[in-house]
């Protein structure tokens, strides 16, 4: 697939901005180069996504004349496949804190349905950019992902949740959680908050041994062995990147401003190293002297790998989510479920 390149408009470019059709045609919106003429609109405040030349994204945020403050985020559209499309959820305008959503392998955006209103009801603006070769109508696109693709889509992440917010801070499920550990680490970006959910930095021992994980990386990550996919549907290849990426962590990590750091995990996760879920972590919160907080999901709750798979539980599920930003804001919050029975059903 053709690179994404992600650039400021430049004078002159107005009918490239408007070459994207309307997604909300009823809607009547002014034309760009008629907000460019009355001042509202500006250039430098306005950004396009072209894919081969073609414009897939754009932003523009809005100052009439007359006006003061800063510029809010007046338009914001993608052209994504139609199975799954990046989530902005914006209050209008640069917000004193923003988060930045990275989902897990195989899935997209809509696993933080529920968690991105929550911590947009908290006043946060909440950026989940859809994955390379996630969330479109092509089942295996995810066998084809890369390290350095993966590792380009959370810089690119943070940098549009670095424009909508002074303080930005991350959360990561499972692969997810490995970019958002690299994002934490990463020299030139700034993670002032981070959350691991059930993170990916090994395999489960009883998938893989740790012995076995290095001739992975490279038989599969390298592509030298034809891939294989897994009874959960995992491509051997893909998994493997993000393998790669929590394998180029630095040793010992980086002192970094990070101000809170915590995990959640659940013991049913037959997925992850679970060791490795909170060593890695802990390393981290080590270096920028912070505790580390550590949440364990109760096996009554019958949560699997997937531990934003919270939608059967109700009310709970809620209350969960509400853990989930308390731990991310660095509360520390109890352990055991709000009145969930025992015999609940299993939900990976």
């Amino acid at each position: 697939m053709t690179d994404l390149v992600i650039r400021p408009l430049v004078a002159g470019e107005e009918n490239l901005f408007d070459s994207m059709p309307d997604p909300l045609p009823q809607l009547r919106q002014v034309a760009y180069a008629d907000g460019i003429a009355g001042g509202g609109y500006r250039p430098e405040n306005t950004w396009v996504a072209l894919r081969a030349g073609r414009l897939v994204g754009r932003a523009a945020w809005l100052l009439p004349p007359g006006a003061v403050g800063a510029p809010w985020l007046d338009r914001f559209d993608l052209d994504a496949d139609p199975e799954s499309r990046s989530r902005l959820l914006s209050h209008g305008s640069r917000t004193g804190r923003a988060v930045l959503l990275l989902h897990g392998y195989t899935l997209a955006p809509e696993q933080y349905e529920g968690l991105a209103e929550e911590f947009f009801d908290r006043g946060y603006s909440v950026w989940i950019p859809r994955a390379p070769q996630h969330g479109t109508v092509d089942r295996t696109a995810h066998h084809r992902v890369e390290a350095g693709g993966l590792t380009t889509y959370a810089a690119k992440g943070w940098a549009v949740a670095a424009a909508l917010g002074d303080e930005v801070g991350v959360v990561g499920i499972s692969g997810g959680a490995v970019l958002a550990a690299w994002l934490a680490q990463v020299p030139g970006t700034v993670v002032r908050h981070l959350l691991l959910l059930s993170p990916f930095f090994g395999p489960n021992p009883r998938q893989a041994p740790a012995y076995a994980v290095k001739p992975l990386i490279v038989l599969y990550g390298r592509r030298i062995l034809r891939d294989r996919v897994t009874s959960r549907g995992y491509s051997l290849a893909a998994v493997t990147q993000y393998l790669t990426i929590a394998r180029t962590l630095p040793k010992p990590p980086r002192r970094t401003g990070l101000r809170t750091a915590a995990v959640a995990i659940s013991p049913l996760d037959r997925v992850v190293d679970l060791r490795a879920a909170v060593a890695v972590p802990r390393r981290i919160a080590d270096a920028n002297a912070i505790p580390l907080r550590v949440c364990t999901l109760p096996e009554a709750l019958g949560v699997e790998h997937n531990t934003l798979n919270l939608a059967a539980l109700g009310t709970d599920g809620d209350e969960w989510r509400r853990r989930y930003v308390a731990l991310y804001e660095g509360a520390t919050v109890p352990e055991s479920s709000p009145a969930t029975a025992d015999n609940a059903p299993t939900r990976r």
